[in-house]
């Protein structure tokens, strides 16, 4: 049995453990409808103890989804209270203390008189609201719909007169409609009077398009930066670009944040000795984010999978550079949509000797065949973060999801109370 303060979902036995005086505490502060990330239907009651987890069931079919925390309080630049986040170590830390309720006290008297106004659009409704019960406040309330002929319709159903609005929309798949909804999102607050706007984009869906490889090639992704510039947004907070350049398409302030702290806690959770770990790029292209990765892991071993593409999501693996003979090998990339990279790359790894291979990104696109290769057995695990949505159908045995709510979250309160958003990760 947990501890009476965890919260964990195992895979194995697809149930939760909560602290049932937590909850009641929680739910105390925020409202017993959002007493949990995980929406109305997880229902909790406290017994006689108090302190005595609750085993509440929760489908099979969804993998570990793990939720980070926050830790000690200070004041923000512009006298509110201020709630830092947790230590980069520690992202995925399962404890809910007594320092957590004291947060959500805190945010509860910042919730009473803040301007803060967080939206969600229809790509991922459920990390929207995990972002929002982080930092204690509510949705804001908003009509979306689609007429017959696919045409899009919003009306915000709340003022945002004079207040600083965050729109959550990631342009994940499908992507020219999730594109178009945040426009008009961004529109509607605009001319609403907002007094800022935020698009808060967890996968900005045409980063890939960041340079011309032939002649006569478009650059979709300065003109996705254009339209929402032209559509009204003051900011964008987005995680993990295909290419850092990307940031330079957009002629308003743009927060870059990694979801990099969130998988390295959990694989620092695994406890695999430093001696029998690899990092493996599997391209040329990812070497300087792998880099990066294996000095966080211990200063690990860095090799690189050497990959000749021969056209749009096919990829064909020539040769390694580096040693993995023996070792467990984990391959970082940003994203993986057709996974035919990261596949040849695995069954690679495994030719040259192997143990085992991980496989972990910050956005899964999942774009078919990407489940069937993934779930073959090449890989003891898959790593990935819920900045899209996975699909009912596409979860498996060795996947594992990680939330970034915690971090979006802690980065709006930043950008909202004029702090700084990189030292989260010093």
């Amino acid at each position: 049995m947990a501890p009476s303060s965890a919260v964990l979902f195992s895979a194995a036995d697809s149930t939760v453990l909560f602290s049932a005086s937590l909850l009641d505490q929680r739910a105390s502060v925020l409202g017993r409808a959002s007493s949990s990330v995980f929406g109305d239907a997880l229902r909790c009651c406290s017994n006689s103890s108090g302190d005595a987890a609750l085993r509440l069931s929760k489908p099979a079919s969804q993998p570990k989804h793990i939720v980070a925390n926050s830790s000690t309080n200070s004041v923000s630049s512009k006298g509110r209270v201020f709630v830092p986040p947790m230590h980069q170590d520690n992202w995925n830390n399962l404890s809910l203390g007594s320092r957590t309720l004291t947060d959500l006290g805190v945010r509860e008297l910042r919730n009473a008189n803040n301007r803060l106004k967080i939206f969600s659009g229809t790509a991922n409704p459920q990390l929207s609201q995990e972002i929002a019960c982080y930092m204690g406040l509510n949705l804001g309330q908003i009509k979306i719909k689609r007429f017959a002929d696919g045409e899009i319709y919003v009306q915000l159903e709340e003022s945002v007169r004079g207040c600083d609005v965050f729109l959550v929309q990631p342009t994940c798949p499908p992507a020219n409609e999730n594109v178009m909804e945040l426009l008009i999102m961004i529109d509607a607050c605009r001319r609403a009077s907002a007094k800022t706007i935020t698009a808060v984009i967890p996968y900005f869906g045409y980063a890939r398009a960041d340079r011309k490889t032939q002649g006569r090639e478009s650059i979709a992704a300065k003109l996705a930066a254009n339209l929402i510039t032209e559509a009204g947004a003051n900011r964008v907070l987005t995680c993990d670009l295909h290419s850092g350049q990307s940031m330079g398409y957009f002629d308003i302030p743009v927060d870059h944040v990694y979801g990099q702290p969130v998988i390295l806690d959990y694989l620092a959770s695994k406890m695999i000795s430093s001696d029998d770990l690899v990092v493996v790029s599997p391209d040329v292209g990812g070497v300087a984010r792998a880099r990066a990765f294996a000095k966080k892991l211990s200063d690990a071993p860095l090799a690189i999978v050497d990959k000749r593409r021969h056209g749009h999501n096919v990829s064909e693996v020539m040769n390694l550079i580096g040693d993995v003979k023996g070792k467990v090998a984990v391959m970082v990339d940003d994203m993986i949509d057709t996974a035919g990279t990261i596949a040849n790359s695995a069954a690679l790894l495994h030719a040259e000797g192997a143990k085992e291979v991980y496989a972990c990104c910050t956005h899964a696109v999942f774009s078919p065949p990407a489940i069937e290769r993934l779930s073959g057995g090449l890989f003891q695990e898959v790593i990935i973060t819920n900045t899209i949505p996975v699909q009912e159908g596409n979860y498996f045995p060795q996947l594992t999801v990680l939330s970034v709510a915690n971090l979006l979250g802690e980065t709006i309160w930043r950008v909202y109370d004029d702090c700084s958003v990189s030292s989260i990760f010093r």
